[in-house]
């Protein structure tokens, strides 16, 4: 494809191109120069791109809670097997179950 360029700054890369080499709004680009040669190569996010702020800081937060688990000693496991997990969980689900009910509503 070919394009014309204007007097204005920005250089407008046609949707079509954009779509066969699956650019999409938000993905970084890196511009890459090269015997007047232009590449244009994207950026695989970072760890700290990977995120929003607000994602980060949930992801961030229950982390810190995980650590503080297993620091106070409150984990289960491991499992011998996956059944042996299933078995574990159905038991704890029915203990809970059973707390909940002796409990006077209200």
């Amino acid at each position: 494809m070919t394009v014309i360029v204007k007097s204005k700054k920005a250089l407008v890369v046609p949707a079509s191109v954009r779509r066969r080499a699956g650019i999409k709004a938000g993905d970084r680009l890196e511009f890459k120069v090269s015997g007047g040669v232009i590449n244009i190569v994207p950026q695989l996010p970072s760890a700290g791109d990977e995120y929003t702020p607000r994602q980060r800081r949930i992801i961030d937060r229950a982390l810190a809670e995980g650590m503080e688990d297993i620091k106070k000693g409150r984990l289960h496991g491991p499992f011998e097997t996956h059944e042996a997990m299933v078995e574990f969980l159905q038991r704890q689900t029915s203990r809970a179950q059973g707390k909940s009910k002796k409990q006077p509503k209200g």
